[in-house]
C-alpha cells in the first residue's frame, strides 16, 4: 500500500483504511493495518472500548483542569509549544493538545471551528485519551510505544475518529527520562503534511530543552493531592535586557539591546523582522509563509522561526498576529530613515541611509520593501531642490541608478556642471 497517499490523496487513502478497519474488526487480517495497531485495538476492546463508542472517560471538570495546569511542570513550556505549533486564528484548521502522563487532556488550542469539531468527539480538557479511556489513538500509542506516532483516519479504533489525522509524541523529563505528558497535533485529514511529524518531534525537543534549563527542569517537589509536583513555575528564559532597536540595513542584520549588546540575526529571521517592521497591524503565519517561501511555505516553518526569534528577543515580538511590540515598532534603522523623511529632515535621513535594506535577501517581499525605501528617499531628495543632497544621493549604491535624480541635478546645476556630467555618463553606461 502506498502510504504516501495520506498526503497526496487523503480521501482515497482513508477509504482504503476504512475497508481494512471493518475487515480487521470482524476478524480478517489486513496488511493495511499494522500488527502493533491491531494489538492495540484488541487491548482496547478487551477493556470495553467499542469501535462505535465515541465518549472518553472524563476524569476532571474544566475548573479542576485549570488547577491541574497550574501544578503541572509542562505549564512552563506551554507558551513555547503554542508559539511553535498552535493556530488559534479564525481560519486555523488544526488542534494543539497537551496531556499529562496518563493521557488526560490539560490544554487545547485551536480556532473556534476546530474546537467545535473536537467538542463533538469530547476531545476536550479533562477527558482521558489513553488506550483505556477511548481506545487506540495517537496519544495512547505515544504513551504505549514511548515514541512519536502518527495515526490517520481508520487507523483509529473508534469510527467517529476516522475523519481525523493525529500526530503525537511524549515529552520526557530530561533529568529522569520519566514521561511528563504527550504533545498532539490533530485535525481533518487534509491538514496532515509530510512535515507534521517532524514539527512535532522538533517541538518536543524544544520543550525538553527548556525543561532542562533551570531547577524547574528537575523532578524535585512535594506531591499534590492529584499526584502532580508542586513548584513555582519558572518562565521561559528571556534576554535580561530589552531590545532597543533592529539593524536591518546592509548585510549584517542584528538586534541591539538596551544594555548595548548586539546579537546577530540570521537572514531569514531578519527578513521576518523586516516584514513585521513594515506593517503595524501584524501578519499571520500563513501570510509570512507565503511572502517568504511562496507556495512551498508552511505556517509551521514560520512558527518554528518565530519561536526562535521570540526566544532571542523576549517580548519584542507579539503573536496572534505576529507584530513588533509597541516599544519596538518603527525602531529599526530602516524605520528611523522613514521617520526622518516624514519629519522633513531629508539630509539626516540620507545620512542614516547607509546601505540597502537586507542587501543579501532575495525574497520578493523584502525586495519590494527595499525598492519602496529607495523610492521614498529618492523622491524626498529630488523634491528638496538641494543640489548637494541630490549629488550625495547619486553617490550611494541605492541612488546610483536614479535617472530622475540625474535629470534633477542637471536642472539645478546646469548640464555643463562636472557633477551632472559625471553622473549622467555613469547612468548612460
Amino acid at each position: 500500500m502506498d502510504h504516501g497517499l495520506r498526503f497526496s490523496d487523503p480521501a482515497t487513502y482513508a477509504r482504503t483504511l476504512r475497508r481494512a478497519h471493518e475487515l480487521v474488526i470482524s476478524g480478517v487480517p489486513r496488511p493495511e493495518i499494522p500488527t502493533s495497531l491491531v494489538d492495540s485495538w484488541h487491548r482496547s476492546m478487551a477493556l470495553g472500548i467499542s469501535p462505535d463508542q465515541h465518549s472518553p472517560r472524563h476524569l476532571h471538570e474544566v475548573a479542576e483542569v485549570l488547577e491541574l495546569r497550574r501544578e503541572h511542570r509542562l505549564q512552563q513550556v506551554m507558551p513555547a509549544l503554542h508559539d511553535l505549533l498552535a493556530d488559534d486564528s479564525r481560519t486555523g484548521r488544526h488542534l494543539l493538545v497537551l496531556t499529562d502522563a496518563s493521557g488526560e487532556i490539560l490544554w487545547r488550542v485551536g480556532s473556534p471551528t476546530v474546537l467545535r469539531r473536537a467538542d463533538h468527539l469530547e476531545f476536550l480538557e479533562g477527558a482521558d485519551w489513553s488506550e483505556a479511556g477511548i481506545g487506540t489513538n495517537a496519544i495512547s500509542e505515544a504513551l504505549v510505544t514511548g515514541g512519536p506516532v502518527q495515526l490517520f483516519s481508520a487507523e483509529h479504533l473508534v469510527r467517529t475518529h476516522h475523519e481525523w489525522a493525529c500526530t503525537a509524541a511524549p515529552i520526557t523529563d530530561p533529568g529522569t527520562g520519566r514521561v511528563l505528558g504527550v504533545l498532539d497535533v490533530s485535525g481533518p485529514l487534509d491538514t496532515l503534511s509530510a512535515d507534521t511529524l517532524r514539527m512535532v518531534r522538533c517541538a518536543v525537543r524544544v520543550a525538553e530543552a527548556l525543561l532542562g534549563t533551570s531547577d524547574a527542569g528537575t523532578s524535585l517537589g512535594t506531591s499534590s493531592p492529584q499526584g502532580a509536583s508542586r513548584r513555582t513555575p519558572v518562565p521561559v528564559v528571556r534576554p535580561a535586557a530589552a531590545v532597543e532597536s533592529l539593524e536591518l540595513l546592509g548585510d549584517k542584520p542584528a538586534a541591539v539591546f538596551a544594555d548595548g549588546s548586539r546579537t546577530p540575526l540570521t537572514l531569514r529571521r531578519a527578513e521576518i523582522l523586516a516584514l513585521l517592521d513594515s506593517r503595524s497591524h501584524g501578519w499571520s503565519a500563513e501570510e509570512l509563509a507565503y511572502e517568504l517561501y511562496g507556495d512551498a511555505g508552511t505556517p509551521q516553518a514560520i512558527r518554528t522561526e518565530m519561536f526562535r526569534v521570540r526566544s532571542m528577543l523576549g517580548g519584542a515580538v507579539e503573536s496572534n498576529p505576529y507584530r513588533l511590540a509597541p516599544g519596538l515598532a518603527g525602531r529599526s534603522d530602516a524605520g528611523h530613515v522613514l521617520r526622518l523623511l516624514r519629519e522633513g529632515r531629508v539630509a539626516e535621513a540620507l545620512a542614516q541611509y547607509r546601505a540597502p535594506l537586507l542587501s543579501r535577501s532575495g525574497a520578493l517581499a523584502v525586495q519590494l520593501l527595499r525598492d519602496q525605501l529607495d523610492m521614498a528617499v529618492g523622491s524626498a531628495v529630488r523634491a528638496s531642490q538641494d543640489a548637494g543632497l541630490v549629488a550625495r544621493w547619486l553617490s550611494t549604491d541605492m541612488g546610483s541608478a536614479d535617472s530622475l535624480a540625474v535629470e534633477a541635478l542637471g536642472r539645478l546645476v546646469g548640464r555643463s556642471d562636472p557633477r551632472y556630467l559625471t553622473f549622467h555618463a555613469r547612468a548612460a553606461c
